[in-house]
């Protein structure tokens, strides 16, 4: 036997060499199964694009025997934010730690029952900002759903897990709430249409608060008839009424702060018009100046930006009325349980749900008064046949991890444009417009207080026009996505004589 036999033979009848060749081996199964279970979770969460916090079923009511109707929402499916009542589910309002500290909801939220009973099947609870206070989508307790449309980027909040299902096509319609943007600013960079309905037309009950003045429980959908149905059921309205003469209105000033060209907006709004019967030629204006005018208590607000265009610091100062508002109430609402819990949250979300605790606002009388004047000037403006075109939001999705410094600018101008609907309590649906430079953007119709079945009609009836348009504008024999020279030329002359 050589050497080299002998020392293995010694080395073979060592228990403690064996030893050490198990825990070896172990070591090497562990991490195989740490990795498995790594890809597995990755997959899972390919699959629901990280959408859902709990996937259950919830049966729609029995469908009614012949000769009765088929149920409105019949064979399709949803999806709801966190922040809305399930019974025997926790209301987890975005965050592990709030979850940890209630208890499981005691009834159904009324618009969750309202959609069962009108036949569609609910499939579980999406993530969203944590306690319903950003606007970027990002998630600390559960991780930020993937944008179909960009994944590289954020998928906007707070309603990005209903945003992120409906596109990925998971479901066939979402709700959620919108505050401050939390339905339209997701349907804009996920590319599907978004409904803010009036304030205080759908019931809250069962739905966490944020800000009671500006909440509402609103719906997402891809297509343009879901929302449509969804949107009638939700707001318990008749589906048959006369049709309207409809006036579009642009505010061209708004357009000039987004970063897609204001000729692209007006050449396919215009376009679109022209197909159908029953619309006015779209009009112009300049919004911020309208509500420097309409808004007086408004001026006091603005004074900070005296430096800005009148316009442009009026809008800010609308946007400042508006977080003034949701901080107030969001701190009557949740300041106990916020010092009482000190929950660790995403660091964006952290810092402005301190700032709203630790706000003192003096003069609360003089928010609800801007409010108020705001929903008068709309209702001036628009009547009952009026339409507002904006942009939903002025930039493309920010890239996923994007440090705070690098998007200040983006945030005003973001919540400059959302302001509109949430402090006047209009409506507003959210349009996808195709793409611009590889992003989707998204352009918002809004109406008058009230004036919910109108908006949704109207929306329906351009739906198809509209992204014919869209599809002409980015077609191949379109490539730079532009206006050709003769068109381009008749929309600046057009607007000589506005």
């Amino acid at each position: 036997m050589s050497f080299s036999d002998r020392q293995l033979s010694k080395l073979a009848s060592n228990p403690r060499v064996w030893v050490v060749i198990g825990f070896g081996l172990a070591g090497v199964l562990v991490l195989a199964e740490v990795q498995r279970r790594r890809i597995r979770a990755k997959s899972s969460v390919n699959e629901d694009f990280g959408a859902f916090v709990a996937q259950f079923e919830l049966l729609p009511f029995p469908q009614p025997p012949p000769p009765a109707a088929r149920l409105p929402l019949s064979g399709l499916t949803f999806a709801i934010s966190d922040n809305i009542d399930v019974k025997n589910y926790v209301t987890g309002y975005g965050s592990t730690y709030w979850k940890r500290t209630h208890k499981a909801a005691e009834i159904t939220a009324m618009a969750v029952t309202t959609m069962l009973r009108n036949g569609s099947t609910c499939k579980g609870k999406t993530v969203m900002d944590e306690l319903g206070f950003g606007i970027l989508g990002e998630n600390r307790s559960y991780g930020t759903p993937i944008n179909p449309q960009k994944p590289s980027h954020v998928p906007g909040g707070s309603s990005s897990g209903s945003a992120v299902a409906v596109a990925a096509h998971l479901v066939d319609f979402a709700l959620g709430t919108d505050t401050t943007g939390c339905i339209r600013l997701p349907s804009s960079f996920c590319g599907i249409l978004g409904f803010r309905p009036s304030h205080g037309v759908v019931s809250t009950i069962g739905v966490l608060p944020n800000s009671q003045s500006l909440d509402t429980v609103g719906c997402l959908a891809s297509d343009p008839s879901v929302l449509h149905r969804v949107g009638h059921v939700l707001l318990q309205l008749n589906f048959l009424e006369p049709k309207k003469t409809r006036s579009i209105i642009i505010a061209d000033d708004l357009f000039q702060l987004s970063k897609v060209p204001i000729q692209k907006t007006v050449h396919v709004v215009r376009k679109a018009t022209e197909k159908l019967s029953g619309y006015k030629t779209p009009k112009h204006m300049n919004f911020g100046n309208y509500i420097a005018s309409n808004v007086p208590s408004l001026k006091r607000f603005c004074e900070e930006s005296r430096n800005q265009q009148n316009g442009i610091s009026t809008m800010k100062a609308l946007s400042s009325v508006m977080l003034l508002l949701q901080r107030y109430e969001f701190k009557t609402n949740h300041e106990e349980w916020i010092r009482s819990v000190k929950p660790k949250l995403g660091s964006n979300i952290s810092n402005r749900v301190w700032a709203a605790i630790n706000t003192t606002q003096e003069n609360v009388k003089s928010l609800y008064k801007v409010r108020t004047e705001m929903r008068a000037a709309l209702q001036s403006l628009l009547k009952d046949d009026g339409i507002l075109v904006i942009p939903t939001v002025a930039d493309p999705p920010i890239k996923l991890n994007t440090k705070k410094g690098l998007f200040t600018e983006v945030y005003d101008r973001i919540h400059a444009l959302l302001s509109i609907a949430s402090l006047s309590g209009g409506c507003q649906v959210a349009v996808p417009f195709g793409s611009h430079d590889g992003c989707p953007i998204s352009v918002s119709f809004i109406a008058s207080h009230g004036a919910d079945k109108f908006l949704l009609d109207t929306v329906l009836d351009m739906y198809s026009s509209l992204q014919e348009e869209v599809g002409t504008l980015q077609s191949p024999y379109n490539t730079n996505g532009t206006i050709d020279a003769a068109e381009l030329l008749k929309e600046k002359v057009c607007s000589l004589y506005r």
